[in-house]
């Protein structure tokens, strides 16, 4: 959520008017996405000790503006591009699976000739057209949060490992439910890139003989919408009454569900984790209805993708696998496919959760 409500609807405006004219531009096709899997083609050499440009201009386009996560983590882009002496503009849809409203807004930001656009990405190959011919124009594009096809992009802000983040929410649960039982997974969007990789994670865990007596009965979706998530919810413990719990890796669903849970009969005999943020969970980790849930720094996340933007744009870096940088005093170094990790995540339960305020 942008700090200024009449900004926000000012901007939405503005795009929605040049959308018309450029919704053609935008697209790809399945040639198009079989042909994007190397990185993307970075052009001379990086200079890591080359001067930090001022006075750039980097959209963040999130997928889903309201949405508080992305609310938290493009202020924290806004922050760290006012203190390197750049302007933040933010652009989006107010769904999370108008993947056509995201093509257009990239092409909004291309004919606008920005520095750089930092983007969430609501499906791994369908901006990729249009990123390209960003890219043609100049501008660097950072992917955050939920990565395209690597050749889409320069480099890609990952929120940490996604092994780390699959593999430790099944921990978290198995430990809650004793390592027995009915569970189901309570997504975002069917296509969101993240998601899919991170449940990829997830049922490559379960098959440790570990979770031998631990079944994995249903993915739900509920598009990061809290309605039709706390339906899910809904809908889920009526199709598996047996159900002992749920993990659900969006920040929107997980509320929901906790929402649902905590005003049913379930609370307490269903357990509840994923990915939250600590101001939405911490009156349902206090009434008992969470036991505990991760996340990294929303914040953090925003903030780094601004600083790779930008170093890109000062020729710091270009995206290639072993280039370093710093951002904000830390070191980062680029992964393969340009890929950077911000850190491993943080588990907040009712020991440290009024440590944490986003």
């Amino acid at each position: 959520m942008p700090r200024s409500s009449l900004r926000r609807t000012c901007i939405t405006l503005a795009a929605t008017t040049l959308a018309v004219a450029l919704t053609a531009c935008g697209g790809t096709t399945k040639n198009d996405v079989k042909d994007d899997n190397g990185s993307a083609a970075t052009a001379g050499k990086a200079d890591p000790n080359a001067a930090t440009k001022k006075g750039l201009t980097v959209g963040f386009l999130p997928k889903q503006v309201n949405n508080p996560y992305f609310t938290s983590a493009d202020r924290g882009g806004e922050k760290a591009l006012t203190a390197l002496g750049s302007t933040y503009k933010e652009v989006g849809p107010s769904s999370a699976t108008d993947t056509a409203g995201q093509v257009s807004y990239v092409n909004t930001l291309t004919q606008q000739q920005v520095n750089g656009i930092a983007v969430s990405a609501q499906d791994p190959g369908a901006l990729c057209t249009a990123l390209k011919q960003a890219m043609k124009n100049g501008i660097k594009v950072v992917t955050y949060d939920s990565d395209t096809d690597p050749g889409c992009r320069n480099a890609f802000v990952s929120q940490a490992s996604a092994e780390d983040l699959g593999r430790t929410e099944v921990q978290l649960l198995a430990r809650q439910i004793g390592y027995k039982g009915e569970i189901a997974i309570l997504s975002a969007a069917q296509t969101a890139t993240n998601q899919n990789t991170w449940i990829g994670y997830m049922k490559d865990e379960l098959k440790d003989p570990k979770y031998k007596d631990i079944k994995l009965v249903k993915i739900a979706y509920g598009n990061d919408d809290a309605q039709q998530s706390f339906q899910q919810t809904q809908g889920l413990l009526q199709e598996h009454p047996d159900l002992k719990g749920i993990i659900s890796p969006t920040t929107v669903g997980i509320k929901a569900a906790a929402q649902y849970l905590s005003g049913s009969k379930y609370k307490g005999k269903v357990e509840l984790t994923g990915l939250g943020t600590p101001d939405d969970m911490r009156k349902y980790v206090k009434n008992g209805t969470v036991d505990a849930f991760e996340l990294w720094d929303p914040a953090k996340l925003g903030d780094l993708a601004a600083r790779t933007t930008v170093a890109l744009a000062s020729g710091q870096i270009t995206g290639k696998e072993g280039e370093t940088f710093k951002a904000d005093g830390t070191a980062y170094t680029l992964g393969k496919d340009g890929v950077i990790n911000l850190g491993r995540p943080t588990v907040f339960d009712a020991k440290n959760i009024d440590r944490f305020d986003f």
